[in-house]
């Protein structure tokens, strides 16, 4: 898997996790959504994503959105 497969997995797994959480556990879950949501709005803008750097060092290969 490369670096863009990686972060998009991530962002999923955190996004149903959050959310189920919010239902069975807590409402303020939901904050956890908004800011996984808003990272990758701005990745989308920016190219700067916390976990691909983290990734890259760890000697991932990137794929086309975080060269």
């Amino acid at each position: 898997m490369n670096i863009d497969r990686v972060v998009y997995a991530v962002a999923g797994f955190f996004v149903i996790a959050s959310v189920l959480l919010s239902i069975y556990h807590n409402q303020n879950w939901l904050w956890f959504t908004g800011f996984v949501g808003l990272n990758l709005f701005q990745a989308a803008f920016t190219g700067f994503c916390p976990l691909a750097k983290i990734l890259k060092a760890a000697g991932l290969k990137p794929g086309h959105a975080f060269e």
